[in-house]
C-alpha cells in the first residue's frame, strides 16, 4: 500500500512521526497542523500563505509542504492565493457542533424539570448499545444518585434505554447479538420482556423503570425529537427509590413526557413533520391503565440507598 508522507508523517500508520535534528524537545507533527488551523479565525477566514508563515513561525518550506497535504486531505481549501477551512473538516466536525446545541438548548429544560420534580435530571445520547448521559441538573436533596456527564451505560437496563429502543430507528439493530446482562433481579434478560417494555414505551410515550440498573434507583424517561422529526435524543429524571415509588409514575411520567416535548419543540420539532412525538395524549393524561401495566412488569425490591454506584 502506498502512502503519503507529510513532514515526516505518513499517511495510514498510526505512529506520529517527530521533529529530530533540533536541541529542544521532539514535536510532533500534529502541533504544527494545529498551529495552521489556529490561522482561521472569524476575523480573517482566509489567510495567505504568508501570513500562515508568519503566523505559526514555521519554517516557510515545512509550513508550505503541511498546507498542500492539508489541502489534500480536505483539511483546507484554496482560492487562488488565500486558504480557509476545508468543507471536509467541516463535515468532521458537524456531529460534535450538534451534540453541543442540544446541551445548550436543552439545559434550561432540565433545571425546570429538575425543579418541577425535585428529582435529577439528565439528557442521554446513544453511542451503539450504550447511552451516554450529556446534561444533568443536580437534585437538590441531599439523599440523591450520583449522575454526571460522560456517564455510560447499557440501553437494555432502566428507563432511558428503553425509550432509545422504542424511538430511536437504529437502537434495537445496535442491540441485536448483545448480551443482555442481568445487573439486579428486576433487569430484562429475555427478548420477549425487552419487547413488551419498547411497546408499553412507545404506546405510552415514556417508561419507567425500577431497580433495573442498580436496586435501589429508578428513572422515568421520554424521547426529544429535532427540527426534521428525527429523533435526537433521551430527556428523564432519576432517583432514589426510597423517596419514589410506582405510585409516583403517575404524576412524574406526564412531567416528563411534558419537558421532553418543551425540548423537542425548543429543537425546532414541529408535529407538522409527521413524527409521533414525545408528548402523546396517553402521556399528557398519564393513562393509569398503561401505568400498572408496566409497573407491574417491573415490581421489586425497594432496600436503602447505598451511598455509592452507577447511575440508573
Amino acid at each position: 500500500m502506498s502512502t503519503l508522507r507529510v513532514d515526516g508523517f505518513e499517511k495510514g500508520r498510526p505512529a506520529m512521526a517527530r521533529e529530530t535534528g533540533t536541541a529542544t524537545a521532539p514535536l510532533l507533527v500534529l502541533v504544527k497542523v494545529a498551529a495552521i488551523l489556529s490561522c482561521f479565525t472569524v476575523e480573517d477566514p482566509e489567510p495567505t500563505l504568508q501570513q500562515i508563515i508568519r503566523s505559526t513561525g514555521l519554517p516557510a518550506s515545512t509550513c508550505q509542504r503541511l498546507v498542500q497535504n492539508m489541502v489534500r486531505e480536505g483539511f483546507l481549501d484554496r482560492d487562488g492565493d488565500r486558504y480557509r477551512v476545508g468543507i471536509q473538516l467541516v463535515r468532521w466536525a458537524t456531529p460534535g457542533t450538534i451534540g453541543l446545541d442540544i446541551v445548550r438548548t436543552v439545559r434550561p429544560i432540565l433545571q425546570a424539570l429538575r425543579d418541577e420534580t425535585g428529582e435529577s435530571a439528565c439528557l442521554y445520547i446513544r453511542d451503539g448499545a450504550h447511552r451516554t448521559v450529556v446534561a444533568v441538573a443536580e437534585t437538590r436533596h441531599v439523599v440523591m444518585r450520583p449522575f454526571h456527564v460522560g456517564q455510560v451505560m447499557p440501553i437494555h437496563a432502566g428507563a432511558p434505554g428503553k425509550v432509545f429502543l422504542a424511538f430511536d430507528p437504529g437502537a434495537r439493530s445496535a442491540l441485536d447479538g448483545a448480551e443482555l446482562t442481568k445487573f439486579t433481579a428486576t433487569t430484562p434478560d429475555s427478548w420477549d420482556e425487552l419487547d413488551r417494555q419498547i411497546d408499553l414505551a412507545r404506546s405510552q410515550g415514556y417508561f419507567a423503570a425500577f431497580g433495573e440498573r442498580n436496586a435501589d434507583v429508578g428513572s422515568i424517561s421520554a424521547p426529544v425529537y429535532d427540527y426534521s422529526g428525527e429523533f435526537a435524543a433521551v430527556l428523564g429524571v432519576g432517583f432514589p427509590l426510597e423517596r419514589v415509588s410506582e405510585a409516583d409514575v403517575e404524576r412524574l411520567g406526564p412531567a416528563v413526557a411534558r419537558a421532553a416535548l418543551e425540548a423537542s419543540l425548543a429543537m425546532g420539532y414541529s408535529p407538522a413533520t409527521g413524527a409521533p412525538g414525545p408528548g402523546s395524549a396517553q402521556a399528557a393524561a398519564g393513562t393509569k391503565a398503561d401505568t400498572k401495566k408496566g409497573t407491574r412488569a417491573r415490581r421489586a425490591r425497594v432496600p436503602s440507598l447505598a451511598a455509592e454506584g452507577d447511575a440508573p
